[in-house]
């Protein structure tokens, strides 16, 4: 075996796991920080912002999408724990200014190692050899990594880098170059480059995933970390970018819920309604870091998204990393550190070095792009609900080890750690060449809930549903499913929600956090399952939020539980065609020439 590659096959991978981290010294999860940056909404065009912006002192990085612009003023102090408000009054006043906003500081994390070593060889691998046998390399396909930037002349990535592709959001200009420092702490974005698109054959750190695919970098990490600095990446050149790949989001302190805010929201939906030629952009994120405390990724806005594709970790033993968060909307798994003896990830670093100590779950979303990548090269008309289709459908649970795998209503081995299992290049690109893409998604929402409920020490509520039966939004085959619920608790750690399909699938939408003693509780938070994928959604759905502590003494109200169901529906939407199916419940003898059941049995 040739040791370029080591990327893709775990026996070459070199280190073990120091159990130290380091993270970028941040304010505070609790602390409110306004930055120096605007985002604002301006009707008249580029020169009418550039007119405003420069009346007022700003400086225009330019248009984001839509009528949206990112303005920052140098005269304002970069962070400040309140508001400028007098700089926000005059540009508010302005009559083509429609919205203005001061974002306030986000805390970004990424995983640093602190001291590598060696380690054993293992045989396991992602079958990147079986997609590249098949003749994919990623040849035509646009990766962007949102990060602290990328070293675009390292040699092992030169030949593949794609200006058009990168941007520096921090400084507002081209160059995607990380800043250099002594300790090199903006290595992060260079690392997870080379996962996926290291040049093959040149005898320099290793071989990407994808190692023809072209690869850019997104500088907006190493700086303030605002809304619209989040969108601005999110949105980047989104009719020549095709993959996403992120490796961020809210502190994994094992006691936060945050996610994405009004621009960055906007940019995920522009993403994939409009990007790409309106096939989706695809966003890959990695589930989270957050395991040594117990978090959950469902607490986390952004890998609990229908609209990313989020991956976990697994050890080159198959086991479950300490750092790795389990939840229910993960989807699937690809390799990274792990304990002692166990190996990391070979690829690219700063001042045109190779490493063999890249680690996380921040290591192995880029792995899953450039699997991706492979698959889109395949068929480039796949839209990004077809690629989710195609992770669901080849993934495996493999030798990986954890003792919550179960068997979902159709027969899938799903787990909470792993999503459907270890990602196979090989599968994913022989299933995408003859792909034919799924009808458009439907959404059926649903209100559960009639009146408050008290939650005391446990709450099972249970409906029966027809899933938006008889309507254009009628969902016969499931693929995300979402509990937004509000709700009070005193003591919101203790809680623990599960929410169970119609045919059985039990899917842990929060588990408990120890260290979360909130009394906030969830203000309308959508919880995202993809364990009931495929299943028809017509049944009894049952909520169950219980106490897991021995104290007994906690309370809380839900106020508020709404069950959207995503998926694809009938081919024909109209009720009276004959291959619109009728409801589920067999206890309909008369149906109207609506096909609505006006008499029932007893």
């Amino acid at each position: 075996m040739d040791a370029r590659l080591a990327l893709l096959q775990l026996g070459t991978l070199l280190g073990l796991l120091s159990l130290a981290l380091e993270f970028t010294a941040e304010p505070t999860a609790a602390e409110e920080v306004y930055t120096n940056t605007w985002a604002v909404h301006i009707e008249g065009g580029p020169q009418e912002a550039d007119r405003i912006s420069r009346k007022h002192g700003f400086i225009n990085h330019g248009n984001v999408f839509g009528g949206y612009y990112h303005f920052r003023h140098h005269t304002v102090v970069k962070r400040s724990l309140s508001g400028h408000r007098g700089t926000h009054v005059r540009l508010q006043k302005e009559p083509q200014v429609g919205y203005c906003t001061q974002p306030m500081h986000h805390i970004a994390r990424f995983l640093v190692l602190l001291s590598p070593c060696q380690s054993n060889p293992s045989q396991a691998d992602l079958n990147a050899k079986g997609a590249w046998s098949q003749g994919y390399t990623g040849r035509g396909v646009v990766v962007t990594i949102l990060d602290d930037g990328i070293e675009k002349d390292h040699p092992d990535l030169a030949t593949n880098y794609d200006p058009e592709a990168s941007y520096d959001v921090n400084d507002g200009d081209s160059d995607p170059q990380p800043r250099y420092t002594q300790r090199n702490e903006n290595r992060h974005g260079t690392r997870c480059a080379g996962e996926v698109a290291a040049a093959a054959n040149n005898n320099v750190c290793g071989v990407g995933v994808a190692y023809n695919t072209k690869i850019g970098g997104v500088r907006m990490l190493d700086g303030e970390v605002t809304d619209m600095v989040e969108a601005h990446s999110l949105s980047l050149n989104s009719q020549h970018i095709h993959i996403y790949s992120a490796s961020w989001g809210p502190e994994d302190d094992g006691k936060t819920v945050d996610g994405p805010a009004k621009l960055a929201k906007e940019a995920f939906l522009r993403g994939v309604t409009e990007g790409r030629g309106r096939l989706g952009s695809i966003f890959v994120w990695a589930s989270g870091n957050g395991g040594r405390e117990k978090d959950s990724c469902n607490c986390d806005g952004y890998t609990n998204s229908i609209y990313t594709l989020s991956i976990s970790s697994t050890t080159q033993y198959g086991m479950v990393p300490w750092y790795s968060e389990a939840c229910s909307s993960t989807l699937a798994t690809t390799f990274s550190s792990g304990n002692p003896n166990e190996k990391q990830i070979v690829t690219t670093d700063l001042r045109q070095k190779c490493t063999d100590s890249h680690t996380g779950t921040s290591a192995s979303a880029p792995l899953a792009a450039g699997i991706i990548a492979l698959a889109l090269e395949a068929n480039m008309n796949l839209t990004w609900r077809d690629m989710q289709h195609l992770v669901v459908r080849t993934s495996h649970p493999a030798h990986l080890s954890t003792d919550d795998w179960s068997t979902n209503g159709v027969g899938r081995r799903v787990s909470h750690s792993y999503g459907y299992g270890l990602l196979d290049a090989g599968a994913m690109v022989a299933l995408a060449q003859n792909w034919t893409s799924v009808g458009p998604q439907h959404q059926c929402v649903l209100t559960m809930l009639s009146e408050p409920r008290d939650i005391s020490s446990r709450l099972l509520f249970s409906k029966t549903l027809d899933a938006c039966w008889g309507k254009p939004e009628y969902v016969s085959s499931l693929e995300h499913v979402q509990a937004r619920l509000t709700l009070s608790y005193n003591h919101r750690g203790n809680l623990a929600i599960h929410l169970i399909s119609p045919l059985g699938t039990r899917s842990t939408l929060l588990a408990p956090r120890p260290k979360d003693y909130s009394s906030e509780g969830f203000n309308d938070w959508a919880f995202m399952t993809t364990h009931s994928w495929d299943e028809d959604p017509r049944g009894e759905w049952t909520l169950e939020i219980e106490n897991v502590s021995e104290q007994g003494h906690d309370y809380g109200v839900l106020s508020q539980f709404t069950l959207i169901l995503y998926g694809t529906g009938s081919s024909s939407i109209n009720p009276l065609s004959p291959d619109f199916p009728r409801p589920s419940n067999n206890s309909c003898k008369t149906f109207d020439a609506q096909q609505i059941c006006i008499g029932e049995t007893h």
